[in-house]
């Protein structure tokens, strides 16, 4: 039976900077945009496959992709099939969409390309929110761009949004929350504002809710987009049945995944590399990947059981404690029991059924908790 693979391209191209943002991600000029995508594809092309291997997901992110040209996108997408050849009919394509850059072309484009998922970056549906962000568009247009891509035939659609900004009220987050509940997308990944070094944000004075008002807007969050028919599958994401990102899911799980792109990473068997951030690098030397990669050492067995943890425990349904043995030899206490009675007792760590997952409270802490397990 083949093994599941994931593919990430990314875009690194933006309209303009995002006063939060501290994504690889940049504005360029049209021509810059055409040569990256040509180097791109050739980088897609070099790639050596095992035969072992079906493509299970794809996805574009950035970076803006929607800021390339319709004809990009479907060139990338064309040099995927010919390089990958067998992939799933029922395949999760996303696109990662900022209201303000798509069209009706773009969006047709799209979808004889075989992109099935959206994901459009909202954000907020205040102005005055969308405007300190720094973001391009305002949520009239958002709603527009949304309608367009149900009108085109797109039943798959996640809407970005991001709570604890400078200035917001919680009464203004669960206004955005119920406005765009009632767009019905299938997806909502709501993230807490975090101010990133180097950000225009982390050099200004911001006025950010303190924490008790961070607290009540997550579970605030998670209250609303219930009542709306949202379950709650990880940290900061929560689907509609049958609707979860299975491109995150797979990262949970730890499924082989191979990024191209400037920066993109990648984890195939048990080996981790990267791509260069250095643009001219990665235009110089994309048809020869030996250059533009830089390798980390291979995973030890202790690497890959505290990823196991970590990265399990995002996801609300945690890790299975039988799956934990079968893959690693020895049973989940003898490793990690001390952590394990730790967080029990303090109520931030649960069991039930064979599977260990976090609390209510221990979601709140959950970097915290997870830092435990870390080698």
């Amino acid at each position: 039976m083949k093994k599941e693979l994931e593919l990430y391209l990314h875009i690194p191209f933006c309209v303009r900077k995002c006063a939060y943002c501290d994504f690889l991600s940049f504005p360029a000029e049209k021509e810059i945009q055409k040569q990256y995508v040509n180097c791109l594809i050739e980088e897609i092309r070099q790639f050596d496959l095992a035969e072992d291997y079906v493509v299970s997901t794809i996805f574009f992110g950035g970076g803006t992709p929607s800021v390339l040209e319709g004809s990009e996108i479907m060139r990338i997408m064309q040099a995927i099939r010919e390089r990958f050849p067998d992939i799933r009919e029922d395949a999760e394509i996303t696109i990662e969409c900022n209201p303000g850059t798509l069209t009706e072309e773009k969006l047709q484009i799209y979808q004889k390309a075989g992109i099935n998922r959206l994901s459009l970056g909202l954000q907020s549906a205040d102005q005055e929110e969308l405007k300190l962000l720094g973001r391009i568009h305002t949520y009239n247009q958002f709603k527009e761009n949304f309608y367009l891509a149900r009108r085109i035939g797109f039943a798959n659609i996640n809407v970005d949004l991001m709570s604890a900004l400078p200035g917001q009220s919680e009464e203004s987050w669960q206004e955005t929350l119920r406005f765009v509940c009632d767009l019905e997308p299938e997806h909502i990944s709501a993230y807490s504002l975090i101010i990133e070094e180097g950000t225009p944000f982390a050099s200004r004075t911001l006025n950010l809710p303190d924490e008790d008002a961070e607290y009540n807007m997550y579970e605030a969050t998670a209250q609303i987009l219930r009542e709306y028919g949202f379950e709650q599958y990880e940290i900061s994401n929560y689907a509609k049945k049958g609707r979860k990102c299975r491109h995150n899911v797979g990262y949970w799980i730890r499924q082989d995944y191979l990024g191209f792109g400037l920066g993109a990473s990648s984890l195939y068997g048990k080996e981790r590399f990267a791509n260069t951030q250095d643009m001219k690098k990665y235009l110089e030397n994309s048809r020869t990947p030996e250059k533009i990669r830089e390798k980390e050492p291979p995973l030890t067995r202790e690497d890959e059981m505290a990823e196991f943890m970590f990265l399990g425990l995002r996801m609300t349904r945690g890790i299975s404690k039988a799956e934990f043995e079968w893959q690693f030899g020895s049973e989940i206490d003898a490793i990690y029991g001390d952590v394990l009675r730790k967080y029990k007792s303090m109520g931030l760590l649960l069991e039930e059924n064979g599977r260990i997952f976090l609390s209510r409270e221990g979601i709140h802490v959950s970097n915290s908790v997870m830092a435990d397990f870390l080698p």
